[in-house]
């Protein structure tokens, strides 16, 4: 906000103060002519209220603080924004520097006015643990706000670019600061909602205050280099005038010249000298309808040589925020290297003004619905990821990819044409079809082929994901997906599905604590017991009968402590325990029916981890450990790990056993000893494979090969009958010394 430029308040007026027009209100009025009479009046208003809520505060540079919400309530009006839009930019600085509250401006001014200017208000106010931490929610709320009302973001890119306008008036130990954070925010910000002059200015008054040495540095090149090729544009514009009047095609005809900062980037990631940059000059030709920027093409073309490959179709194929044109480059008059660009009145005021062509278009035409799209899509995404993500930090992340598409066009299977930033993924692509579509993915088509989903998307491929109904997302996709609406999307599935598991397993474990107390079964959330759970829940402090079984699941709560809690209040309503069932639970150990222990089959989810330390199998002795806020984690009995916990923590300790028919196999190590020589490692593969264990992962080690080398191999097998298969098949391979499970308390074989 402009707050980055706000001087400590100075109770001394200087003459520039005293006498600065840009203070009046009669500035504004001139552009304020496509507006009705009730529309400047309240516009004056706001003006009004806002030049005394600033009265006494002065910029930097001496000038009255209400010029610049004037300025920026300027560049606004050039938008054609409409009444309520103006009367937020002239107030966009009243809560932050003059202590008005929002109520007294909706009381004032209206609930939109208010909002607006709401969206627009740093939080300075609440206390954040970094400099970053506020920046990110700041950032974060006007966002959400801009996705809400599209106006936010345009008074707030007027804002910035008045600020940087004045820059040279601030502490010059804030250019750099306040340059990297236009350059690296405000400015794609505006690029990704088409709004091409204000993108170009930020980055050339950013580059100016960033790199002054180099930016004086090149005006001056430019100039020159202006001056030996005025001769050669003049003649390129009048030998293009020529050419459209014999065919009889009314257009106009206008230069343009890269911006400082683009010849900039090009000279630093080409490693060119200025002398090297060719493409400085083009020239921007607007006709009338969309069929005569094609033939505007075919008449360029005749009148100089294309470059081959220069070619760009921006109206067939639109760009992300909206942009249209044709663009070609051609060698015009002694070799100069010149870019055209082709398009319609309409495309040429979309390609300048982006999103608020919207209401340069509703002020001609009430009834138009032109543009009203652009940028919906990216600003509706916003909302998508705020509601899966609630940290500011993560949020910004997010929305920090989304800034840089650098657009890919590719095509669905049924010829739609799909925009993804480049480097996409199949799986982006899945997500930006659909969410359920993401969540299913199993594979991808190319062009018919099938490729991984990690696959990067190129330009012009038919993408066709294959999805099952049992598939979800994998964590391991977080590890290359670009866009900001997969990320969210797969973070947020995972949350809830670790929720989800927790939640089933605190009921399980509560279920059978209560069997050790001699409750057959846990009371059901119904209007029966609706005051047992109240009172269960003011006992835990939770707000919810889920939220409790989460925590028990998570290990914040001892589910034998909440089972006598519910055995006590059971017991006020005449409910006694049963005597057989709880000698049952309490005295049988290691049954076949094994009801006392907390049976486990693989399928539980992230809810129970098997520890790495010992990596337990079906028919291993097992006991459950559970963490403060972690998942339940399974370790043998004899493990050393677990033995440590056990002396320091033995209260998390809970019985667990496994189910007569685990759903899947189980990751193990085993250490094989061989004698060297060729062909080793492939014959002990061999028997790993003819044994039915699957192999994860080898290691050799990195000591010096000897006469005998120890490898160590994951495996996954079924249970201890599998692995004891598995460990006499491996014994019984040529060259093979020694074979053992690597674990605490295994025996060689």
């Amino acid at each position: 906000m402009s707050a980055l430029l706000s001087p400590k308040f100075k109770t001394k007026q200087t003459p520039a103060a005293v006498n600065a027009a840009a203070a009046s209100f009669a500035v504004l009025t001139a552009k304020l002519d496509y507006m009705s009479a009730d529309d400047v009046d309240a516009v004056r208003s706001a003006y009004r209220y806002a030049d005394q809520a600033h009265l006494g505060q002065l910029r930097n540079s001496g000038e009255p603080y209400i010029t610049h919400p004037i300025a920026v309530a300027q560049q606004c009006a050039e938008w054609k924004l409409d009444a309520q839009a103006l009367m937020a930019a002239l107030l966009h600085d009243a809560i932050e520097d003059c202590g008005v509250t929002k109520p007294e401006l909706i009381e004032r001014f209206g609930a939109p006015v208010a909002e607006l200017v709401d969206g627009l208000t740093k939080l300075e106010k609440l206390e954040f643990n970094t400099r970053e931490e506020n920046q990110a929610e700041s950032f974060r709320k006007m966002l959400l706000a801009m996705a809400r009302d599209v106006r936010v973001i345009l008074i707030k890119l007027a804002d910035r670019t008045h600020n940087m306008r004045t820059l040279s008036n601030a502490p010059r130990t804030k250019w750099a600061r306040i340059s990297r954070e236009t350059l690296d925010i405000y400015a794609p910000i505006a690029h990704r909602l088409g709004l091409n002059t204000t993108y170009r200015e930020l980055q050339d008054l950013s580059f100016q205050h960033l790199h002054p040495w180099r930016y004086v540095t090149l005006t001056k090149a430019l100039t020159k280099a202006r001056g030996r090729r005025r001769d050669v544009i003049k003649r390129v514009q009048d030998e293009v005038e020529t050419a459209f009047s014999k065919a009889s095609l009314p257009m106009k005809i206008s230069g343009r010249e890269k911006t400082l900062y683009s010849i900039y980037c090009k000279m630093e990631e080409k490693h060119l000298s200025f002398a090297q940059v060719t493409d400085l000059y083009g020239f921007r030709v607007v006709v009338n309808d969309l069929t005569t920027c094609y033939t505007a093409l075919g008449l360029l073309h005749q009148e100089y040589k294309p470059l081959p490959g220069k070619f760009k179709d921006y109206i067939a194929i639109p760009k992300i925020n909206g942009y249209q044109s044709l663009h070609t480059t051609l060698i015009g008059p002694f070799g100069t290297v010149i870019e055209f660009q082709m398009r319609t009145d309409a495309m040429h005021v979309v390609a300048e003004s982006g999103v608020a062509a919207h209401w340069l278009y509703k002020a001609s035409d009430p009834n138009s619905v032109a543009s009203q799209s652009l940028g919906t899509q990216w600003l509706q995404s916003l909302l998508d990821i705020q509601n899966e993500t609630r940290d500011a930090a993560e949020f910004w992340d997010h929305v920090k990819i989304d800034l840089f598409p650098e657009a890919v066009y590719v095509f669905t299977p049924k010829s739609q044409i799909m925009a993804m930033p480049r480097n996409a993924t199949m799986v982006d692509f899945a997500y930006a079809i659909h969410s359920d579509i993401g969540h299913r993915a199993v594979s991808a088509k190319v062009n018919g082929e099938q490729v991984p989903l990690r696959s990067e998307l190129r330009n012009g491929d038919v993408i066709e994901i294959i999805t099952a109904p049992v598939a979800k997302p994998n964590p391991g996709w977080l590890g290359f997906v670009r866009t900001g609406k997969a990320r969210s999307k797969i973070r947020h599935y995972l949350k809830t599905m670790a929720l989800t598991e927790s939640q089933d397993l605190g009921e399980k474990m509560l279920t059978q604590s209560l069997r050790a107390e001699g409750i057959e079964r846990l009371p059901e959330d119904d209007e029966t017991n609706r005051t047992l759970w109240e009172k269960i829940l003011r006992f835990s402090g939770n707000r919810s009968r889920a939220d409790l079984l989460t925590d028990l699941g998570l290990g914040k709560r001892i589910a034998s402590m909440v089972a006598k809690r519910i055995v006590t209040l059971l017991a006020e309503t005449g409910q006694r325990p049963n005597a057989l069932l709880m000698s049952l639970e309490r005295y049988t150990e290691h049954d076949s029916v094994s009801q006392g222990s907390l049976l486990l089959d693989g399928s539980e989810g992230a809810s129970v981890q098997f520890a790495s330390c010992c990596k337990p199998i079906p028919g291993d002795g097992i006991l459950g450990y559970l963490g403060r806020g972690e998942a339940l984690v399974v370790h043998t009995d004899d493990c050393a790990v677990a033995k440590r916990l056990q002396y320091r923590d033995s209260e998390r300790f809970i019985a667990v056993d496994w189910s007569e028919e685990p759903v899947r196999t189980f990751e193990s190590s085993i250490m094989v000893t061989v004698t060297n020589g060729k062909g080793v490692l492939a014959r002990v593969a061999v028997a790993l494979a003819a044994a039915e264990a699957d192999i994860t992962q080898v290691n050799m080690g990195h000591e010096r090969v000897e006469d005998a080398t120890e490898l160590r191999f994951g495996i996954e097998v079924r249970d201890r009958i599998h692995m004891a298969s598995v460990l006499r098949n491996v014994k019984r391979t040529p060259s093979v010394l020694r074979v053992q499970r690597a674990r605490p308390g295994a025996e060689r074989v």
